[in-house]
């Protein structure tokens, strides 16, 4: 019998119009904590983290990036799976009727590839999991996945304006 590679949920990654709004919003809101930022290829965003699941926030750059979703939705975009073995986990994934979609499937460093389920869900399974996440809290196997805390000059001024709105949301509700 072949053995089953494991995985954990351990990120979601929402899709808005203005990953800054939003990531202030959830660390006002719920605490969580900011991880690092992210200007790539695919898309730009913050990545936040409550200690153990990784939340990205991302604004994805053209229609090919979105992966079939679109520039404009919003909502939640995939989630992702900290895996024991990417390549295994794909295998099950596909065998089960799943569909790949991007990254390299046969690359156990990679760092993430992403399906769809039989309902058309897309889900990543990496094998290094996600800045500010950890794969089995309380366990003593358990691994962290570093929080750099970086920031990106360039979005300082998105960040403000984010934050600047939050206040004033606040100041309104409190009048």
């Amino acid at each position: 019998m072949t053995t089953k590679s494991k995985g954990f949920l351990r990120h979601v990654a929402l899709s808005v119009a203005d990953p800054w709004e939003t990531a202030e919003y959830y660390k006002a809101t719920v605490g969580l904590q900011e991880v690092t930022e992210l200007d790539g290829p695919l898309a730009e965003g913050v990545f936040l983290t409550d200690g153990v699941v990784n939340l990205a926030i991302l604004h994805f750059k053209d229609e090919e990036a979105a992966q079939g979703k679109g520039v404009d939705f919003v909502g939640i975009h995939h989630i992702g799976f900290w895996v024991d073995d990417v390549i295994t986990s794909g295998q099950q994934a596909r065998a089960a009727g799943g569909k790949w979609i991007m990254g390299d499937p046969n690359n156990p460093d990679g760092y993430e590839v992403k399906h769809t389920d039989l309902s058309g869900i897309i889900f990543d399974i990496a094998a290094h999991g996600w800045a500010g996440a950890q794969k089995r809290p309380g366990e003593s196997e358990n691994e962290v996945h570093p929080n750099p805390h970086r920031r990106l000059a360039k979005f300082d001024e998105r960040r403000e304006a984010a934050r600047r709105k939050i206040e004033a949301n606040r100041m309104a509700e409190a009048v």
